[in-house]
């Protein structure tokens, strides 16, 4: 059985993101996607999601082609949770960080040995989180 994990911040959930998570289900026999804490998205991105974890992961958890959606750990200690799930193939989105370099290095600190796929983009000029955020914000204003 082939255990494919998928993680990302997932707020404003979108047809893009529903993509990434229908191709990552596609390279295995299951899905596990990890959501990111609010803190660790705060960092990261200098800002927190519009929307609160727990609301994430059940946008996320509500998806038929997921099979298990968990909360990511804190920044500090993001790759534990790996090491937990024990994937044979992480999916990356086709603009999301880390490098697959960078990846396969903390995989080897940890002891995993993964296959990553970085997976292609739907429609990235109209399905990308940060412009979703700004015409959310917009309409809010008007």
């Amino acid at each position: 059985m082939t255990k494919v994990l998928a993680f990302g911040t997932f707020d404003l959930l979108h047809a893009g993101h529903k993509f990434f998570l229908q191709k990552a289900r596609e390279l295995g026999d299951e899905l596990v996607v990890v959501v990111a804490r609010n803190k660790s998205v705060e960092r990261i991105k200098g800002k927190l999601p519009l929307n609160d974890e727990r609301q994430r992961l059940e946008a996320v958890r509500a998806l038929k082609f997921v099979d298990r959606a968990v909360l990511g750990k804190e920044l500090e200690r993001r790759y534990e949770i790996v090491r937990e799930i024990g994937p044979d193939i992480i999916a990356l989105g086709y603009d999301q960080k880390p490098s697959e370099e960078k990846l396969r290095k903390e995989l080897e600190k940890i002891g995993v040995e993964a296959e990553i796929v970085r997976l292609g983009a739907f429609n990235e000029n109209e399905f990308k989180s940060s412009r979703l955020r700004k015409l959310s914000q917009a309409g809010a204003k008007g």
